[in-house]
């Protein structure tokens, strides 16, 4: 009895361990991809949209987006693979895109131009880039390195929870955060970023120096 109960212990305990590793993977992965996506810091952005016409769709834009992140994180190393590029070599450089989104929002200047065409506000430029930018399919990739494609996962499905929230309800969303609100959220998150940005550059480079 005294061994079963040891042994019951123990298994116990490691599916603890791997619970509570998971769940920090997911956290982490989470924050990582919701300061990228930053849908609270789009919010006037958005706004400017609706307030010139610009008609979207919050379930189409979060069904889209969804799949385009997935769709580039279970195929992106494949097509990196067709270039000869691995995947911490990827990784490196979706740090380095991390690292300038973060000076964006920190220092408040502006580095990615938002100069694609002005048609399909559902499509262009809600999906891409406000939700599904460069930016969020590197880090997609990027976290892949770091983490478990099941924790990745769920964390961007929680963010696309997140996403349609926000556009569902906008007005009340900018009501209840107000202009300080997001603006604080924005930087906040920026040095989040920038410090995950240190991280994964150096967590991968060593690899690849090695």
């Amino acid at each position: 009895m005294r061994f079963i109960f040891e042994n019951n212990w123990y298994k116990y305990s490691v599916l603890y361990l791997c619970s509570m590793n998971m769940l920090r993977e997911i956290a982490s992965a989470f924050v990582v991809l919701f300061a990228i996506i930053d849908i609270t810091g789009s919010i006037p952005i958005i706004l400017d949209l609706k307030a010139k016409g610009r008609v979207f769709k919050p379930a189409l834009a979060t069904i889209i987006s969804t799949v385009l992140i997935f769709v580039f994180l279970f195929l992106g190393e494949a097509v990196l693979g067709l270039f000869n590029v691995d995947i911490s070599s990827f990784a490196v450089a979706g740090a380095l895109v991390i690292f300038v989104i973060a000076v964006e929002m920190i220092f408040g200047v502006e580095i990615f131009k938002n100069d694609g065409p002005p048609d399909l506000a559902t499509i262009v430029p809600l999906v891409f880039p406000l939700i599904a930018g460069a930016g969020t399919l590197t880090t997609v990739l990027s976290l892949r390195a770091e983490y478990s494609l099941l924790s990745v996962s769920i964390a961007i499905l929680l963010n696309m929870g997140v996403v349609y929230a926000v556009l569902r309800y906008l007005p009340w969303v900018e009501k209840v955060l107000g202009k300080a609100g997001i603006y604080i959220l924005r930087k906040f998150f920026g040095i989040i970023l920038l410090a995950m940005a240190v991280k994964l550059f150096a967590s991968n480079l060593s690899g690849l120096i090695q």
